[in-house]
């Protein structure tokens, strides 16, 4: 650690290679320490940006065990921060809006197919105009899905289970989705009028700001064997989707919020900040949440599974040949914003793998990183762990990683999610309200496609980290390793 850092935060230190210790000393109440994952350069950012802050407020809830983690795409957020990991006791702990997010199981899709980059790269401008014209995007977009009593409780229990059986995709897809893409436990009678009214019309469409749709190349592989197990090899073309609850999970969090303010009061809960409102794990209020919750993760894995189908009928009706045979299977979907109970084995002082216990884990802007041989892994991933994808941004590159067993010692089995924004959409537009970023995109050769006025200005590729050194990060701390990088050749933004 340098001067300078120990100057600012005396109370940072390094555990290991890209590990560092926020001790309880920091600020009263904090009940375990704080735990960052970041290299020495990207730990000074994380400092200026006082993120660090965040980390401790979450250190004070009720109930937190292990530690309030942080990966390295971390930056500020609603409450907690965006790339925080947090686990609670389910008798003593709590669960909370803020720990998951406004889009609620925001997550990415991964397609392969057997298309060689090389191969197509003449029929990427009238690729990029298929998917735009096929996907709906931009703010408030509304799909041609419409949904209405039974299919609409169905999709918020069932999530992508429903596009399924309405013969849109297929029972192998569910097979490569986290949970199946579904959640058990949702009851959409406790979905409010407005949420519902809002979920009805968006199903299989993008949004807007750092979704996007990508037809992608493999431009490098970094473990072979476990790329061959992921069905990936260099030069092959690959379609990304990134989005998540829409409108549907904003307006769930919107209304849990309200009722959690309550909740802080009923239950005397003393919080360093009013965003981190919460309730009890086992209270009404806190398995009222967590019941929504489910229902709008549903509804994410539902919507994600609908692109696929269209994105399927969008390469489908230009190639003249049928998905199948271009060869167009589902890889992996994961989420990154949700709260789930998962059983992990807590280290008590010196001793290594305690006593199983139950725990409610807050993933916020952080993505599931599950060893080989874990259960919830298919078997054909099995023996090499789960695929973890990480959206880059529209310039650079994303990534394929795999699962640790270390993971699940060191940070409950969880990972990065993407590149971590450095830059408000504000001032990023500012700072480029005269440039032509779509010519700049073209002259890298990235061809893109954008619904909303500044919506490529908000996105640039300058407003993020560098995903390749989050990446490096969560290598070099062993919860995570890199299989494959994914060149943009295509994009659609909202």
């Amino acid at each position: 650690m340098t001067e300078n850092m120990h100057k600012q935060i005396p109370q940072l230190e390094q555990i290991a290679p890209y590990r560092w210790r926020l001790s309880q000393d920091f600020m009263p109440g904090m009940r375990v320490p704080g735990e960052i994952i970041a290299s020495p350069e990207m730990i000074e950012r994380i400092i200026s940006d006082n993120t660090p802050k965040q980390v401790a407020n979450v250190a004070t809830l009720p109930g937190i065990v292990g530690a309030s983690m942080a990966m390295p795409d971390i930056h500020w957020g609603y409450g907690f921060p965006i790339g925080g990991v947090a686990a609670f006791d389910l008798d003593d702990g709590i669960i909370s809006p803020g720990g998951v997010g406004y889009d609620i199981n925001c997550g990415v899709s991964l397609l392969r197919s057997n298309l060689f980059a090389r191969e197509i790269k003449s029929d990427i401008p009238k690729l990029v105009d298929a998917l735009f014209e096929q996907v709906p995007c931009g703010v408030g977009s509304e799909g041609k899905i419409r949904l209405s009593g039974k299919d609409f409780n169905n999709v918020l229990t069932n999530g992508a289970g429903w596009v399924v059986e309405q013969g849109l995709a297929n029972k192998e897809d569910l097979d490569h989705m986290e949970e199946r893409g579904a959640m058990k436990g949702g009851d959409p009678s406790q979905v409010s009028p407005r949420a519902q009214e809002r979920a009805k019309k968006q199903l299989g469409t993008l949004g807007s700001g750092n979704h996007f749709l990508e037809i992608q190349e493999v431009v490098e592989i970094f473990d072979p064997e476990t790329a061959a197990v992921f069905g990936l090899y260099k030069g092959q073309v690959v379609i990304m989707i990134h989005s998540g609850s829409r409108g549907f999970g904003h307006q769930i969090c919107e209304d849990s919020l309200r009722i959690m303010q309550n909740a802080v009061r009923k239950y005397q809960l003393d919080l360093p900040d009013r965003q981190l409102a919460c309730a009890p794990f086992r209270s009404n209020e806190g398995q009222a949440y967590f019941s929504v919750m489910k229902c709008a993760a549903n509804y994410a894995w539902a919507n994600r599974l609908a692109m696929v189908s269209l994105v399927r009928k969008a390469l489908s009706g230009y190639f003249g040949r049928s998905a199948k045979d271009i060869g167009l299977s589902m890889v992996w979907d994961v989420c990154h914003n949700i709260a789930r109970v998962e059983e992990f084995s807590l280290s008590e002082g010196k001793k290594k793998g305690g006593k199983p216990r139950k725990l409610c884990v807050h993933r916020k802007g952080a993505t599931q990183a599950l060893g080989p041989g874990a259960s919830a892994i298919p078997q054909d991933y099995r023996s090499v762990g789960q695929p973890v994808l990480i959206p880059g941004d529209m310039g650079r590159a994303s990534y394929v990683l795999a699962g640790t067993a270390k993971a699940s010692e060191i940070s409950f089995s969880s990972t990065c999610h993407g590149a971590g924004r450095i830059m408000s959409r504000k001032a990023a537009v500012r700072a480029t309200r005269n440039e032509n970023i779509n010519r700049m995109l073209s002259d890298r050769g990235i061809i893109v496609r954008s619904r909303g006025r500044w919506t490529l200005n908000e996105e640039i590729p300058e407003a993020y980290k560098d995903v390749g050194e989050v990446v490096e990060a969560v290598q070099g701390a062993g919860i995570s390793r890199k299989v494959a990088r994914l060149k943009p050749m295509g994009t659609v933004k909202g």
